[in-house]
C-alpha cells in the first residue's frame, strides 16, 4: 500500500478529511459527503499497516502511546504533497483513523467567506477572544488567519499552545513560537503557566477544557495579554455558560464578573450544509459593550442572543440570520435551518413562512 500516492491523490481531489476504517475502502469527505477512494475493501491487517507508516512519517512520535491509551493526536507531513492532522484510534480490535488534510500555506480568507469582522480583532491588545463552534466547523482555520494577520502587522511575541500544531507560522513582524501539548509540554496548564514567564503579546490556547486552565487565562487576560482561545459550543451565550459551568458553584459569581471584564468578543461559527453536496460558512459574532458586559456579570447569559439581534446596526453579526438567508436563497435545506439554528423555535416560524420548504 503507497500511502504516500494515496494521500495525495486525495488532497488533489480536494478533500478535507481521510478515513481508514476496517470494513469500508479508504474514505474522504469531499464537502459534506464521504465518497469511496476504490472499491477495495479494507481489512484490519491493512489499516493496522497503513496507520503504521503514518506513524514513520510523524518525528517523535511512538506507536506505543496508540496501543497503550487506545486514541492519538499528531501531525506529519508529506512533502510538496500537505500537512495532515491525525485523529488514531482503536475500534473493534482493530486500528482507524480520521486524517484531516492541512495545507502547507494558510488558506485564502477570502475564499473561505471568512468574515472581516475577525481580522478586526487583530488590533486588540489585551483580553480574552473566544472561538467557538462544533468539530470540523473551521474555527483552527479562522484562527490561523487571525494569528496570521497579528504576526504580519504587530511586532510582538506571539506563543500557541496546540494539540497538534496544524498550522505551521513563518516570524514575520512577530516571533512565534508554537508548543504541541504532549509533545513540547505535559498540558495546557503547564504550558499556559510557563508562558506568562516567556514575555507574550499574544497567547492562543487551543482549547479550555477545565477549571485550572480556564482560570489561568483569565488571570492571563487580566495582566495585560491578548488570549485568543476556543471551544466546542455553538453561540456566545452557551459559551459563556459552558466557561462558568467549569468552575465550582461557589466560584461561579467571581468568574462571572471577571469574565464580564475581560471577554473581548466571541466569534462562533458552523458549516453548513448545501443542497448540492458543498458547505457554507456562517457566523455570529459578538463585541462585549457595556449592556452585553452587564449581562455576563449578572448572570443573563440568555439574553445575549436578542442583544446581539438588537446591536447589528454596531457591527454584531447573528447566526441565525445568517442561516435564513441560506435558506431562503435555496442553498440548505429547511431541516438543516432548524438543526443548525441558535433559536430553533423562532426559525421555524420563518422557514414555515417562507416560500421554500425544502425538506
Amino acid at each position: 500500500m503507497d500511502i504516500k500516492a494515496i494521500l495525495k491523490e486525495i488532497v488533489e481531489k480536494g478533500a478535507s478529511d481521510v478515513f481508514v476504517i476496517a470494513g469500508r475502502p479508504i474514505s474522504y469527505k469531499l464537502g459534506s459527503r464521504i465518497e469511496s477512494l476504490n472499491e477495495e475493501m479494507l481489512l484490519p491487517a491493512k489499516t493496522d499497516e497503513f496507520i503504521s507508516e503514518i506513524y514513520d512519517m510523524a518525528p517523535d512520535r511512538d506507536i506505543g502511546r496508540l496501543r497503550t491509551r487506545g486514541d492519538d493526536d499528531f501531525a506529519f507531513a508529506i512533502p510538496n504533497v500537505s500537512r495532515f492532522r491525525a485523529n488514531v484510534y482503536k475500534q473493534r480490535g482493530s486500528f482507524a483513523a480520521v486524517i484531516r488534510v492541512v495545507a502547507f500555506s494558510l488558506p485564502d480568507p477570502v475564499k473561505l467567506n471568512i468574515i472581516p469582522e475577525v481580522f478586526d480583532l487583530s488590533d486588540r491588545t489585551q483580553g480574552l477572544i473566544l472561538f467557538t463552534g462544533p468539530a470540523e466547523s473551521g474555527k483552527t482555520t479562522t484562527l490561523a488567519c487571525l494569528i496570521d494577520k497579528i504576526n504580519s502587522t504587530r511586532n510582538g511575541h506571539i506563543i500557541t499552545l496546540e494539540n497538534p500544531i496544524e498550522y505551521l507560522h513563518r516570524h514575520k513582524m512577530s516571533l512565534v513560537s508554537q508548543r504541541e501539548v504532549s509533545l513540547d509540554t505535559e498540558s495546557y496548564a503547564a504550558a499556559l503557566r510557563a508562558a506568562l514567564r516567556q514575555s507574550p503579546n499574544v497567547i492562543l490556547l487551543g482549547e479550555m477544557r477545565d477549571a485550572e486552565t480556564i482560570s489561568t487565562a483569565l488571570t492571563a487576560a487580566e495582566t495585560g495579554h491578548l488570549v485568543i482561545s476556543t471551544m466546542f459550543t455553538v453561540g456566545a451565550a452557551n459559551a459563556i455558560d459552558r466557561l462558568v459551568d467549569a468552575f465550582p458553584v461557589a466560584q461561579r459569581e467571581r468568574v462571572h464578573t471577571q469574565l464580564s471584564a475581560v471577554l473581548q468578543a466571541v466569534v462562533s461559527q458552523q458549516l453548513v450544509p448545501t443542497v448540492d453536496g458543498a458547505v457554507a460558512p456562517v457566523f455570529q459574532f459578538m463585541t462585549c459593550n457595556n449592556e452585553i458586559r452587564a449581562l455576563i456579570r449578572d448572570g443573563y447569559s440568555n439574553r445575549i442572543n436578542q442583544t446581539i439581534d438588537a446591536y447589528i446596526a454596531d457591527g454584531m453579526i447573528s447566526m441565525d440570520a445568517g442561516i435564513l438567508k441560506l435558506f431562503k436563497e435555496g442553498r440548505i435545506t429547511a431541516r438543516d435551518a432548524l438543526t443548525r439554528s441558535i433559536d430553533p423555535d423562532s426559525m421555524a416560524r420563518h422557514v414555515n413562512s417562507s416560500d421554500k420548504i425544502y425538506f
